[in-house]
Order: C-alpha cells, then structure tokens, then sequence
C-alpha cells in the first residue's frame, strides 16, 4: 500500500482535497493535514461541520492538526516513506511560504521537507488572476523541484456536470503520482 501526505488549505475548493483523499483511500494510505482556514471554507462551501468530516474519514486516512508540527509527517525520516506530498487546494498563503522556506505549521513544513529531501511536492493552486509576486513564487517553488498546477479543468472530455470538471482535474494530479483512475476521459478516447 503506496503512503500519500495530502494537506488541505483555506483556499477555495476544499472539494478537490476531499475528492483526492477519496480517490486516494481506495487504495493507498493517506496521512492528512487541513488547516484551521479550510475547515471555515469547508463549512461554507460543504455545508459540513469539522467533526462530521473527520467521523466520516476512512479507516486508512490518518488526520493530524497543521498545529503539530512535531507529528511523524514533519520529519524528513517519516516523509521518505511516502510517495510525496499533495496540497490541494493551495492558498496562496501556503505558496508563499513554501517558495521562501517559512514552516510555522504542519503543511508548511512538510512541503518543506519534501522539496529537502527531493520527494515529489504537488501544490494545486486555486487563485485567479495571478499577480507578479504569485508566479514569482511558483517559479520558486518549481525551481527548488516541486510541481504548481493550476484548478484548471480540460473541457476535451465533454463535462456535463461540476463533479466531471473536479473529477478531472483531480485525475491529473493522480496521473502525476501514478495513480490508476477512472475519473475522465483521456484525450481521443
């Protein structure tokens, strides 16, 4: 059973982290990491108390609290074991910190250690425009080896419904970890 750290951020589109440790606990084991901010966003957008959605995590989907930064997940040790490091969705907050080595809280400091100890660092940023100062810190971020994709959903595969257009882009980040999914169409299929 592959290991995957997914953290969760205030942006908007708790969704997709939803949605991705979903994907990701059918067959793997999913350390998950949601910062204060995105359960705010997750009750507004979900319509779901914190406690419901941990109740109805799956059993191989173990939560820890973006305050613990002594957790397991924190060390470079523990985090090699993994496959790497998803933060979906990514504040530009997060970004921010990522891209200038700040870690003042879980999420922070294991993108950190994932880009120290070279594992794969995925932040799916959900943010519109970009100014100067965010895709200066993507290219940080892409420069020190980690991977900034944009929410960005394909329209190839004929969406009917807003769960195709989530469905898809979390496909892409699943094809980027080499995880098998059934969750769109690929181009000319």
């Amino acid at each position: 059973m592959k290991k995957f750290i997914v953290g969760i951020t205030g942006a908007s589109g708790f969704i997709y982290g939803k949605r991705l440790v979903e994907e990701l606990a059918k067959e793997n084991y999913v350390y998950l990491v949601v910062s204060e901010s995105a359960f705010i966003v997750m009750e507004k957008e979900e319509g779901m108390t914190k406690s419901d959605f941990i109740k109805k995590l799956p059993k191989n989907v173990e939560i820890f609290d973006n305050k613990n930064i002594a957790a397991p997940i924190s060390s470079g040790s523990q985090l090699v074991k993994t496959e790497g490091v998803i933060i979906a969705p990514c504040s530009m907050d997060t970004l921010a910190a990522v891209a200038n080595g700040i870690s003042v809280n879980l999420i922070q400091r294991v993108c950190d250690v994932a880009l120290k100890e070279r594992k794969k660092l995925y932040l799916l940023v959900r943010e519109m425009p970009f100014s100067l100062i965010h895709v200066e810190n993507m290219k940080k971020v892409m420069l020190a080896g980690g991977v900034v994709a944009s929410a960005s959903p394909g329209f190839y595969h004929k969406p009917k419904t807003l769960d195709d257009m989530i469905n898809f882009v979390v496909g892409k980040i699943l094809d980027s970890f080499d995880v098998k999914h059934n969750l769109f169409k690929r181009w000319t299929e």
